[in-house]
């Protein structure tokens, strides 16, 4: 199948804000091959080449005056096996959550604790994303990009990649590698991780005292469908904002001021703060102003109610971060991608 090109496409559908704004051309890349005919595309018609997943990470403020590539190849494979320990590779426009219920089914743990993240294998790289005391890094092997700038194919290591909190080489040298598949280290003996946020204490009422990995994917599930809204009913992007991170005399001062104040502290000295705690404690939560707010249930997540566009989005992200930083002295750095 070669690249189909669209014109003028609006991209409501392809971001889970559910902005309504157009890109000025449009094609979905089932291969390499469409690939690098979209960026022969993109070139001879002097655009630039945005590429998308699923649309979970990104706020659009404005028309697309580019080539907007949708990743939608597809495919899974085991690579290897070495004992209990198994690779497995997925195609980038693979969704996320459909390819941990594969993992799931073949037995294969590792995955459980990124149930229902939104978005696609080839973007989960991009922040390595992480929920519930799991990071991507944590079951990463390698990966396949084309570099953009010579059109070759690039193999990269977990330390290549440079992982770090919502971060890696690929987030910061955004628009020059372009992800192709991605390979995971999974296991057949489930080493569970269970000791952050309310995963124990969720299966607990459920009574289950030796969860499996699927156990633990359901109770994560249902966590998060009871937290965070789902994008096809209300639109946001999931956390809107990260926790940051800051000084540990910045945070003693917060708890001596901020009864409760929510903080662990990391291995470098520096101390990560809930951004939803802050921004709960702001008075944010639950606010709305037209069709853009903050969701009634979690101070993290901004939602779109209907018509909202991605400038009112933004411009509350930024009367939230004026306001903490004001109150608190905290700096809120904002998830998504923001075009």
């Amino acid at each position: 199948m070669s690249l189909q090109l669209q014109e003028w496409v609006s991209l409501k559908t392809f971001n889970t804000f559910g902005v309504d704004v157009r890109a000025q051309l449009f094609a979905d890349a089932h291969n390499e091959q469409d690939v690098r005919a979209a960026l022969v595309a993109a070139a001879q018609r002097e655009l630039p080449l945005l590429v998308i997943g699923g649309g979970s990470n990104l706020l659009l403020t404005r028309d697309v005056e580019a080539l907007v590539l949708r990743m939608a190849s597809r495919g899974i494979r085991i690579l290897g096996e070495d004992g209990q320990r198994v690779i497995v590779e997925a195609e980038a426009g693979e969704p996320w959550h459909p390819f941990v219920l594969w993992s799931l089914q073949q037995g294969l743990a590792g995955l459980e604790n990124l149930s229902l993240i939104p978005g696609t294998v080839g973007a989960a790289p991009m922040q390595n994303i992480g929920a519930y005391g799991v990071e991507l890094k944590d079951v990463f092997v390698g990966l396949t990009a084309l570099d953009r700038q010579t059109g070759e194919l690039r193999e990269f290591s977990l330390v290549e990649c440079a992982f770090a909190y919502r971060d890696s080489l690929f987030k910061r040298e955004a628009g020059r590698w372009l992800i192709l598949r991605v390979r995971f280290a999974l296991s057949r003996a489930s080493e569970l991780h269970l000791d952050y946020g309310p995963v124990r204490q969720r299966l607990a009422e459920q009574g289950i005292s030796a969860p499996t990995a699927t156990d633990v994917s359901q109770a994560i599930c249902a966590i998060r469908s009871e937290k965070l809204p789902d994008p096809a009913e209300l639109g946001n992007a999931g956390s809107f904002f990260k926790n940051p991170l800051v000084a540990p005399e910045l945070a003693e001062r917060l708890r001596g001021e901020q009864a409760g104040l929510v903080a662990y502290s990391q291995a470098d000295g520096q101390v990560k703060l809930a951004a939803g705690w802050l921004i709960e404690r702001a008075g944010w939560k639950g606010f709305r102003d037209g069709d853009a707010g903050v969701h009634r249930l979690q101070a993290l997540v901004l939602v779109n109610y209907g018509r909202a566009t991605g400038q009112q989005l933004l411009g509350l992200a930024q009367r939230i971060q004026a306001d903490v930083l004001a109150r608190y002295g905290v700096s809120l750095e904002i998830e998504p991608n923001v075009l």
